[in-house]
C-alpha cells in the first residue's frame, strides 16, 4: 500500500467507515473536524484529528484552500472526501493533487466531465448507453426549449447542468408552464452551483431509479451488481436495495455493462454510480447521471458481494490495478439499508438533533449499523440529519423485509427523534412487499396518512 498517511475531508458516518476501512489496510488516519465536531465519533476512533475551522460548513468542510493546507501540514499523502462538501469537486481534487497528495477518486478532468450533466449525457451516448429523450446539450434560448419540447411531447423535465440532489428541477406539463419554470430553474441552478446552464428530457412516467455500482482503476473497471433506489422524498433516498427487484435477467445484464463501457470510455478509476431510470412497463433503462464518488448507499452492495468498497478505493488509489475481475464478484441475497436521520417524522420531518441517551444498536449476523453515536453524543445542528444506517442481509427480499422489521424494533436511541417510525411503517407496506412502488410512490403514500403512531410504532 502507497498511502500511508490518509487524511479524511468529511465527517459523520463516513467518515467513521473511511477510518476503519483505512486502519484495516494499515494506513494511519488523520480526521479532519470543525470546532463543532471535535467530539465526533471519527475524531476519538482515527490516529490523528485537526480541527479545520468553525462550525459553518463553507469555513470548514467546503474551504478548499483550507482544507489543502491542513491535509499537507499534516504530513498526509492522500485525502478521502467520501460524499457530500467537496466530494466531487474538481477544484478540490486538483488542488490535492497539486499539493502533492493522492486524491481518492477519479481525476479533476473525470470529476468535471462527469458532474456536468450535459457532457455526461453525451459520454454516455458515446459509450452507447441509453439516454432519456432530450436535447442535445444546454439550453439557452426558450424558442429553442420550446421547440425540443414539442418534439419530445409533453410532460418535460427541466434539470440544471451541473449539481444534483434535485436541485433546479421543475416539470413543465404544458407550453406555459414550460416558459414560467425554465428561468426558475436557471435561477435556482445559478444560486446553488453558480451555473445557471440547464437541459429538458422527456419526463418518464412512475419510473423506477437503478443504479449500478461500478469500481475502475483508470483502466478497467467492474460492476458490482445494481441498486434499487426507488422509494425518495423530495428526490432523496430513503429506503435502498440491492440487488433491484422483479428485474429481468438479461435488463440487469444490458445494465451493468453498459455502467462498465461508460466507466472504461472515461477511464474511471475508483468507486462510482452510473444511475438510470427504469420504465417497467417498456423495459427499459436510460442513463441519469454519474456519480464519481463513493454512495451512502454501499453498504447493500457490500452485503450482496462480500466487497470492502471504501478499502478497493484506497487500494486503487494507491495504484494498485483492480484486485478482482467480474467473474469473481458474485451476488448473494438480497440487502435492505434504511437511513436513519435525525428528524420527527410524524411532524413533517421536523429536525430533531439531540443530546444521545441510552444507545442499543442489535448489530449481529446480516444485521450492520453504520453511524457515528454513542451515549452522551451532542449531534451539532449545523449539518446533515443522518447520523447513521441500518443495513440487513437475509437469502430473498421478503426475509430481509422481515429482518428489517426486526431490527427496527430492536433499535433503542434514546433522546432523539428520528425516522425510525417512517421505516417501521414502510416495512408494513403491501405495495412496498409487492414492489408496486416507483420514485413518485412514497409521498402521495405520506400525503394519505399512511404514516401515523400506530403504524410507526414508538419513536
Amino acid at each position: 500500500m502507497s498511502i500511508q498517511r490518509l487524511f479524511i475531508a468529511n465527517r459523520g458516518e463516513i467518515a467513521v467507515r473511511i477510518v476503519r476501512a483505512a486502519q484495516s489496510l494499515g494506513i494511519h488516519t488523520i480526521q479532519a473536524h470543525s470546532e463543532a465536531d471535535a467530539d465526533m465519533l471519527a475524531v476519538r476512533l482515527a490516529d490523528e484529528a485537526v480541527c479545520i475551522g468553525p462550525p459553518q460548513a463553507a469555513k470548514s468542510y467546503l474551504d478548499v484552500d483550507g482544507v489543502v493546507q491542513a491535509a499537507k501540514e499534516s504530513g498526509a499523502d492522500a485525502v478521502h472526501p467520501g460524499y457530500g462538501f467537496l466530494a466531487e469537486s474538481p477544484r478540490f481534487a486538483r488542488a490535492v493533487t497539486e499539493a502533492g497528495m493522492i486524491f481518492v477518486g477519479p481525476s479533476a478532468d473525470t470529476i468535471q466531465s462527469m458532474g456536468d450533466k450535459v457532457s455526461a449525457r453525451r459520454a454516455a451516448h458515446s459509450a452507447g448507453v441509453p439516454v432519456v429523450p432530450g436535447s442535445d446539450g444546454r439550453v439557452d434560448d426558450m424558442d429553442e426549449a420550446a421547440e425540443i419540447a414539442k418534439r419530445i411531447g409533453y410532460p418535460v423535465m427541466i434539470k440544471a447542468s451541473a449539481g444534483g440532489g434535485g436541485r433546479g428541477i421543475r416539470i413543465a406539463e404544458t407550453p406555459e408552464e414550460l416558459a414560467k419554470f425554465a428561468p426558475q430553474a436557471r435561477q435556482e441552478a445559478e444560486a446553488a452551483f453558480g451555473d445557471g446552464g440547464i437541459y429538458i428530457e422527456k419526463v418518464i412516467i412512475q419510473p423506477r431509479h437503478i443504479e449500478v455500482q461500478i469500481m475502475g482503476d483508470g483502466t478497467n473497471a467492474v460492476h458490482c451488481f445494481e441498486r434499487e433506489c426507488s422509494l425518495q422524498r423530495r428526490r432523496q433516498k430513503v429506503w435502498e436495495e440491492a440487488p433491484a427487484f422483479g428485474l429481468p435477467e438479461a435488463t440487469r445484464a444490458s445494465m451493468c455493462n453498459a455502467a462498465v463501457d461508460l466507466a472504461e470510455a472515461v477511464e474511471y478509476r475508483g468507486a462510482g454510480t452510473v444511475e438510470y431510470l427504469y420504465d417497467a412497463k417498456a423495459d427499459a433503462f436510460y442513463f441519469i447521471e454519474m456519480n464519481t464518488r463513493i454512495q451512502v448507499e454501499h453498504p447493500v452492495t457490500e452485503m450482496i458481494t462480500g466487497l470492502d468498497l471504501v478499502a478497493l478505493m484506497l487500494r486503487v488509489a494507491g495504484g494498485e490495478a483492480l484486485p478482482v475481475t467480474q467473474d469473481q464478484i458474485t451476488l448473494t441475497g438480497h440487502a435492505i439499508e434504511v437511513r436513519l436521520n435525525a428528524e420527527d417524522p410524524l411532524k413533517k420531518f421536523m429536525p430533531f438533533p439531540g443530546k444521545v441517551a441510552a444507545l442499543n444498536l442489535p448489530e449481529s449476523d446480516g444485521i450492520r449499523i453504520d453511524h457515528f453515536l454513542y451515549e452522551g453524543y451532542q449531534i451539532p445542528p449545523f449539518y446533515d440529519s443522518l447520523i447513521g444506517k441500518l443495513i440487513v442481509h437475509a437469502d430473498t427480499r421478503e426475509a430481509a423485509i422481515d429482518k428489517m422489521a426486526g431490527a427496527l424494533d430492536a433499535i433503542e436511541i434514546e433522546g432523539l427523534k428520528t425516522t425510525i417510525p417512517l421505516h417501521k411503517a414502510l416495512a408494513q407496506s403491501a405495495d412496498l412487499r409487492a414492489g408496486r412502488i416507483h420514485t413518485q410512490w412514497l409521498e402521495p403514500w405520506l400525503d394519505a396518512g399512511n404514516l401515523t403512531e400506530q403504524t410507526g410504532g414508538a419513536s
